[in-house]
């Protein structure tokens, strides 16, 4: 099975249920025994089209008028992402995609394919003028909800980032207890560490060192993910929660500052996501962690059952709005109204999470998105004296997006 070949059905099926992309290519890619740099260009040419679906459609539009069925629709989808935006050779553009078109469709698809290619230079020089949701291919609210809280210029540089295939990053773990083996990573990462503010985090391409994952030396982490954790500071003693901490990446980062995993609760409302959670802070040495399934929108515990404690970290589900670039369904997804929604949300789960805090102690709020509503608006609403908020905006930072309050009742 070819990588296009893959990358059409996992387009199609992405196009017709509400199944997340990375789910769909993950399914065919292990059907079909798909590895190495065939999964690699499967990944590029599906996450691609889906990123700049609406410039995708509106070439198509231009370039053929009236019904085309779906099946043809996706067949273009894949070849004009591959003529105008991935660098590949325009032979095998088009030859392969075509090869894919049942055999009355080929003529149809390879005509489209070559008159794009005949007027490759006419649409390059006009698509910098189309409006900046068909340019970049992101709904026109959250455009407008971007421009309005940071000017246009700043909307179209997050439009231009979200476009991007993400970085890869990974923390080394301090926890390990082959320091020797620590030492060793730390010098073959020592020329792409991130930068001062992220000490333990490092840049890497393609696929990550299974060896040091499987024994727990590195774990694939984005440097924005630390923000709410060095803000939360932990100290040796202190009691700890990760109010929603599947999937246990920032339990492990607060042990690794720390050096006391045995003080950290770690809880999700989820058995399955407990699980991994617990496999994965086993591997990074915080296996001492205490995990509970708690649902703090449900059955709520009492204070009575959970002691308080020092500091609670609370990294709420939200629109997920600075992760676009790295979640390529996130823009597809989003309505208009998520966002308030969302907000009511969060300040349940703060309002809840605040019973269980010791006077004095401090919560972390945070979150995955750049949006206000989901962020300043709720801290302002909480009643919470609010100490201090950091974040990261991709077009500014060059990570993820991200935003964490320190809180204190």
């Amino acid at each position: 099975m070819s990588s296009r070949r893959v990358a059409l059905e996992a387009l199609t099926e992405w196009d017709n249920t509400s199944s997340y992309a990375g789910d769909i290519l993950a399914d065919l890619a292990s059907h079909y025994k798909l590895t190495g740099p065939d999964r690699a260009l499967a990944v590029e040419i599906l996450y691609g089209t889906i990123r700049n679906l609406f410039l995708i459609d509106e070439i198509i539009d231009q370039l053929r008028r009236g019904k085309i069925k779906s099946e043809t629709q996706n067949l273009l989808r894949i070849g004009l992402f591959q003529i105008f935006l991935s660098g590949i050779a325009d032979h095998a553009a088009v030859n392969e995609t075509v090869n894919l078109a049942r055999k009355h469709e080929r003529g149809l698809v390879n005509a489209i394919l070559r008159n794009a290619l005949r007027r490759r230079d006419e649409f390059e020089a006009a698509i910098p003028t189309w409006p900046l949701e068909d340019r970049f291919s992101h709904p026109g609210f959250l455009i407008e909800r971007w421009e309005m809280q940071y000017g246009k210029e700043a909307a179209t540089a997050l439009c231009e980032w979200n476009n991007q295939p993400p970085s890869n990053y990974a923390r080394i773990n301090t926890l390990a207890a082959d320091k020797e083996a620590l030492n060793r990573v730390r010098s073959a990462t020592e020329p792409s560490l991130v930068g001062p503010d992220y000490p333990d985090f490092f840049l890497f391409e393609g696929a990550p060192n299974h060896e040091w994952l499987d024994a727990g030396l590195v774990y694939v982490q984005d440097p924005s993910t630390s923000l709410a954790c060095r803000l939360l500071d932990p100290k040796p003693g202190e009691r700890i929660l990760d109010a929603c901490g599947a999937p246990g990446g920032k339990a492990a980062y607060l042990a690794a500052l720390s050096g006391d995993p045995g003080s950290i609760t770690v809880a999700d409302s989820s058995e399955k996501r407990l699980e991994r959670t617990r496999g994965n802070l086993e591997r990074l040495g915080a296996g001492s962690a205490t995990l509970r399934k708690i649902d703090w929108t449900d059955e709520k515990p009492e204070p009575s059952e959970l002691e308080p404690f020092d500091a609670i970290l609370l990294d709420v589900p939200c629109s997920n709005s600075g992760v676009i670039r790295r979640r390529v369904d996130v823009r597809w997804r989003l309505q208009e109204g998520d966002f308030e929604r969302q907000a009511e949300l969060q300040e349940k789960l703060l309002d809840s999470v605040t019973r269980f805090l010791k006077p004095g102690g401090r919560i972390i709020y945070s979150t995955c998105s750049i949006d206000q509503e989901e962020n300043e608006r709720v801290i302002e609403r909480s009643g919470l004296t609010v100490e201090g908020t950091v974040n990261s905006l991709p077009w500014r930072d060059g990570h993820d997006g991200a935003f964490a309050a320190r809180l204190r009742a």
